[in-house]
């Protein structure tokens, strides 16, 4: 069975396809941004490790919420911004 993700949850969603080893994601819920460059110390995630590498138990470190609550970060930004 597929799943139907609303519009805001399609920018991840649970997709490894969509997203670069490069992107940082951000938690929907809490605004808490994952960095793969930086890794995560909470859960012992090494740096240069991508979002997609992430282990299937990793959830936010701030607001528990799952790998697929999580957004690509756009830095492509209007000059209204």
């Amino acid at each position: 069975m597929s799943q139907i993700h609303s519009p805001f949850e399609s920018s991840y969603g649970g997709d490894n396809s969509r997203i670069k080893d490069s992107d940082k994601m951000e938690c929907k819920i809490c605004w808490r941004v994952y960095d793969p460059e930086e890794g995560c110390n909470y859960w012992q995630i090494p740096a240069g490790t991508p979002f997609a590498q992430l282990p299937d138990h990793w959830r936010c470190p701030e607001c528990d919420a799952p790998k697929a609550q999580f957004m690509v970060v756009n830095h492509a930004c209007p000059p209204a911004c």
